[in-house]
């Protein structure tokens, strides 16, 4: 399909966060064909497009990365609020989720997938069970997945790991796949030695769990006298590169490998801030080079997949933190949503908006109260802007989600029931 983008403001990340202010856009077959000025656009008459779109003066960005989360958790949602970390994962989660079954786990993902669609995300990094069913979900919806392994003691193994990994890296142009495993706490060091060597035979970079909470790091101090990032970089895990999920409790030395190895720290402020977990060291992270990516985690503990949400509260937290309200700019969070997430997730044709670059988009509604005046755009769509100023969400040249309506290959309603379904079941029984 041949789809022009006319009379729009865009950012296309490509050389930062400038706004063009009259630009256009061309997609064919899945790929940006051209972005930039109106006035360096080659002439549109004559070519036979599909379609033509009028932007009426609204701002098209690069979609945001999802770059941690739990699609399928959706079932979970407002279940096991209120809860500390531990006694939430252990008394209310684990025991829902052995209740799953893989169907359970496609329907739920689709659940995520248009949540995701209405935040502008056209991609996220996702790590739960039954990976099969999150890639057929996403397929099937037409949206962009990465999967992270979830390697641990109590339900997976290295042959199925790396199963996984030769297997979804052919299955979809759309679904990729990462090696990694849940967390330094519910994985042994046999396994953790064993994931190095499939690292090493892929040549592939490792994700999981970091530091998400101040008792994860003390127990691993006690258990292998080292913090997890410098206890597992001791194990090899992360000689082609990877990242980490959360990273709040981050000591010196783990900064330092991070910032050797280019590792990725994903942060997640929402969900942090709800379980009471803690405030990561987004400003200390950058100004270190660290690249940081941005994720919602599970939409059990957050409870909503909004990256706009997500994207004030890693500026906000950081000012907090820092105390000093010129920490984290806006452009820098952008950049953080938009590009360090697909970067992260290895997604680098689609990090920016460029000829030969994915056609990965959204469409922002500037015609709404909480986007005027136009003193800054990219600031007003950092600092004020929501879920309501998601005109249109376009991924890999299709678009999925156009002014309130889906076009996923489903009925949104029966998605809605399945959930609510599965939901019922799962909660029969539970004392």
């Amino acid at each position: 399909m041949k789809i022009r983008f006319f009379h729009i403001k865009l950012i296309t990340m490509a050389e930062g966060e400038q706004v063009i202010p009259d630009g256009e856009l061309w997609t064919e077959d899945g790929v940006v064909s051209y972005a930039g000025s109106a006035d360096g656009a080659p002439n549109p008459e004559g070519v036979k497009w599909d379609r033509q779109i009028d932007g009426r003066g609204n701002l098209v960005i690069p979609g945001f990365k999802n770059a941690h989360t739990h699609s399928a958790m959706t079932f979970l949602r407002s279940f096991a609020d209120d809860l500390p970390l531990a006694e939430w994962l252990n008394r209310q989660v684990f025991p829902m989720e052995a209740k799953l079954t893989p169907e359970d786990v496609y329907h739920l993902s689709k659940l995520a997938l248009m949540e995701y669609l209405t935040s502008g995300i056209t991609a996220n990094f996702d790590m739960y069970m039954y990976p099969d069913q999150i890639a057929l979900a996403s397929a099937d919806c037409g949206f962009r997945t990465v999967i992270a392994g979830t390697l641990n003691d109590f339900s997976s193994s290295l042959e199925e790991e790396n199963d996984h990994y030769m297997r979804l890296n052919c299955f979809h142009p759309l679904i990729r796949y990462q090696l990694g495993f849940h967390a330094e706490y519910t994985t042994g060091e046999s396994l953790l030695k064993g994931l190095s060597g499939l690292a090493e035979k892929h040549r592939a970079p490792v994700y999981c769990h970091n530091s998400e909470t101040a008792a994860e790091v003390a127990g691993c101090v006690e258990r292998h006298k080292a913090t997890p990032t410098v206890y597992l970089n001791s194990l090899g895990l992360f000689q082609y590169g990877g990242g980490g999920f959360h990273c709040l409790y981050m000591s010196p030395e783990d900064l330092e490998i991070f910032q050797r190895k280019r590792l990725y720290a994903v942060t997640n402020p929402a969900s942090n801030l709800k379980l009471a977990s803690g405030i990561a060291p987004v400003g200390e992270m950058v100004r270190l080079g660290i690249p940081v990516a941005i994720g919602t985690d599970g939409p059990a503990s957050n409870n909503c997949l909004d990256m706009f949400r997500e994207m004030f509260l890693v500026t906000g937290l950081a000012k907090v933190k820092e105390q000093d309200a010129a920490a984290m700019p806006a452009g820098e969070v952008l950049r953080m949503a938009c590009c360090e997430g697909a970067r992260a997730m290895g997604l680098s044709d689609c990090d920016s908006l460029a000829a030969g670059k994915r056609a990965d988009l959204v469409m922002i509604d500037l015609n709404q109260p909480n986007m005027q005046p136009e003193n800054h755009v990219m600031k007003n769509l950092v600092y004020s802007g929501s879920k309501q100023n998601v005109k249109l969400t376009m991924i890999d040249g299709r678009i999925l989600y156009e002014n309130g309506e889906f076009r996923i290959g489903e009925d949104p309603s029966r998605i809605y029931r399945k959930a609510n379904e599965i939901m019922k079941r799962c909660r029969e029984g539970l004392s």
